[in-house]
């Protein structure tokens, strides 16, 4: 590669892209760890974009209209990280890059959501980006069509690597994005042809331009490198109509010894390969530091959308009074003043009428009352829509005909599906549900696991919660993904046992600001056992006394789910025996364990036996069984031990000894 050509034809454009070279050789070589490469090799195309297209302003990050910028890559965090040094960014600062990958500080060795302005999502599970980014494109199309352009009106950027498109995830998303035919959404694929372990021959032949043509893109090939056919790729993008993938031919750790090797991915520390590639750079400053016409230059970059930001402001404010309410209210998460009172009155009415109800039928008639008094829910299901029960009459579908649909057929794309609900609770102004079957959490678990990192409300709708589906058999049934989404750290996971738990739930999991909801729900039909109205949401302690014990209490019964009536029933055989019997029902542990001591010792008190029961295995519920005053030899659990059969439900329960005269037995056993 000829650097010299480059540097002579467009020496501002070169100046500025050199900073984030050197500012990346730098914080790497500080930190002794990191990923060199990508940032040298992107840092052209970075520099066109912030600086021609891009609409953002570094003073307000969080306009609601800028573009969004995805660096899907992220373990070239460097380069996003320079950028916003570089552009102004008030938090971004000096300290922050020479302290790249360091203790305290915001820039951890991959970009993390929250930690600094400008950091759209969190990023590093390659794919998780650009499946993002569906989102982000989808919840502008939506909002769009709700607010109108003078509102809502911008791209979605994403810089893309081999290894996010070979991950599987990313041809869930081309597809999904194509199918919409996303517009505004621009992919920048990173074509420098080498992964760590070496050329991608190695493990890859995929004509990638074709694979996104053939998804419905638009395709545009160019030199990485050329900035003017950046710029002409940008504009050109912008007009397609479609979704955009830019295949940018680029080197890897451009203007360095290892360029174009796989050493060239990784932290490029050795001194005299630094100061020979600087040198040829025609960088002569120290390490970190960067002239001042080209650190001015860059800020000018940073205020350039201060204009339309004020622009916009003015526009946002010319709209009427209760747009403008709405839009903010979805914006800063607040739930409408309605939704507590329609949960209310949704309570009332199934506590009266007592329904036998499967809890996922439960769960759409919840969402047939909390759908129309919150415009920002987006449901939808991945092929499970008659199974999920995820789809209301006031929803209509999001289509190309119809943006303003809120609810998405996502297809047979769990994965997807998840990463691109967080691209949408990411956005902003949106509140994100979808479903599929609950063992199905095992494809959609690494966007799960991120909306818990990211501290975001995504909303999983996860039906046939158990051997309770019955004939489709252990491939289908659940039985380890309770206390898998359990041992997530900040995940409610939410097992309603009615109608009434499962309106209980959904009012937690809309009003949630920072943490996802996993909802278990059943695909069989239990009965009603909150039939005392009650206006508290009792699932908000998480745990709570369902049915009291008559005479001396010798026994206490935990329960979650389907299992709930189960345990009620046993109740009922041991109080006929003279044995009096609590029953506990235990909704969402994560609540109740947040709970103060005092009101779990109410619930939990020491003395009685304890049996715990539910159709999973019993991984964590020792915790409650042992644990809280508890004691070894006086715990039992009732439920599953290993992976379930092809059978009905009612055979399956009674086959695996999940019955009431199996909870009663193990008290008698240990009385």
């Amino acid at each position: 590669m000829d650097l010299t050509a480059l540097r002579t034809a467009h020496p501002d454009h070169w100046s500025k892209a050199t900073a984030i070279r050197a500012l990346t050789l730098d914080a790497v070589a500080a930190a002794n760890s990191g990923h060199s490469g990508m940032p040298m090799g992107m840092a052209d195309v970075a520099t066109v974009l912030f600086e021609k297209h891009l609409k953002f302003d570094a003073s307000a990050p969080n306009w609601p209209d800028r573009d969004r910028f995805i660096l899907s890559a992220g373990h070239g965090s460097m380069l996003l990280y320079s950028l916003l040094h570089l552009t102004g960014y008030e938090d971004m600062t000096l300290e922050q890059i020479k302290n790249f990958r360091q203790w305290g500080a915001i820039t951890a060795g991959h970009p993390e959501y929250g930690h600094a302005g400008g950091i759209e999502t969190t990023t590093g599970p390659l794919g998780q980006g650009i499946a993002n980014s569906v989102g982000f494109a989808m919840a502008e199309e939506i909002l769009r069509a709700q607010y109108g352009k003078k509102i809502v009106d911008h791209y979605t950027y994403v810089i893309a690597g081999d290894g996010c498109l070979m991950e599987g995830v990313s041809q869930e998303a081309i597809t999904l994005a194509g199918r919409h035919q996303l517009g505004k959404l621009i992919v920048f694929w990173d074509n420098n042809n080498i992964t760590i372990d070496g050329p991608v021959t190695l493990s890859d032949t995929t004509d990638q331009p074709q694979r996104f043509k053939s998804a419905g893109w638009a395709v545009i090939e160019i030199d990485g490198h050329d900035p003017d056919a950046i710029d002409a790729a940008i504009t050109k993008a912008k007009s397609q109509g479609k979704p955009t993938m830019i295949a940018c031919k680029t080197h890897i750790a451009l203007g360095h010894a290892a360029q174009d090797t796989s050493k060239g991915h990784g932290a490029l520390t050795d001194a005299d390969q630094m100061a020979a590639a600087k040198e040829a750079y025609g960088w002569t400053t120290g390490p970190f530091d960067v002239p001042n016409d080209v650190k001015s230059a860059w800020e000018a970059i940073g205020a350039r959308g201060a204009s339309e930001r004020e622009a916009w402001e003015a526009r946002f404010a010319s709209v009427s009074g209760n747009k403008q309410n709405n839009f903010n209210r979805a914006m800063a998460r607040e739930v409408p003043k309605k939704l507590s009172a329609t949960v209310k009155a949704f309570k009332k009415q199934m506590s009266e009428a007592a329904p036998k109800l499967a809890t996922r039928a439960a769960s759409e008639k919840a969402l047939e009352v909390l759908n129309p008094v919150m415009p920002e829910t987006v449901g939808g299901s991945a092929d499970l829509t008659g199974s999920n029960n995820t789809k209301t009459s006031d929803l209509g579908v999001l289509d190309i005909d119809n943006r303003g649909g809120r609810y998405v057929y996502w297809g047979v794309r769990e994965h997807g599906m998840a990463a691109a609900m967080n691209g949408m609770a990411l956005h902003g102004g949106i509140r994100p549900y979808g479903g599929t079957f609950m063992c199905f959490t095992d494809y959609a678990r690494p966007a799960m696991r991120l909306a818990a990192l990211m501290k975001i409300p995504t909303t999983f709708v996860m039906t046939h919660d158990s051997i309770g589906l019955g004939e489709d058999g252990p491939t289908h049934q659940p039985v380890e993904h309770l206390a898998i989404s359990r041992a997530t750290p900040n995940t409610h996971v939410y097992r309603p046992a009615d109608a009434v738990e499962t309106a209980e739930a959904w009012e937690l999991a809309l009003s949630s600001k920072e943490t996802p909801s996993v909802l278990s729900l059943t695909r069989q039909g239990l009965p009603t056992v909150r039939t005392e109205h009650k206006l508290k949401n009792l699932t908000a302690q998480g745990a709570y006394v369902l049915a009291e014990a008559e005479g001396k209490r010798q026994a206490l019964l935990m329960a979650t789910g389907s299992e709930v009536s189960i345990a009620l029933a046993a109740r009922d055989i041991l109080q006929e025996a003279g044995i009096g019997t609590r029953v506990v029902s235990m909704p969402c542990w994560e609540l109740f364990e947040e709970q103060d001591e005092a009101y779990r010792r109410r619930v939990l008190p020491a003395g009685p036996v304890r049996v715990a029961v539910e159709a999973g295995i019993r991984f964590g519920w020792d915790r409650w069984l042992y644990g809280e005053r508890g004691r070894r030899e006086k715990g039992a659990f009732v439920g599953m031990h290993d992976f379930g059969a092809s059978a009905p439900a009612n055979v399956l329960f009674e086959k695996y000894e999940i019955t009431p005269e199996a909870i009663v037995a193990k008290v008698k056993e240990m009385l």
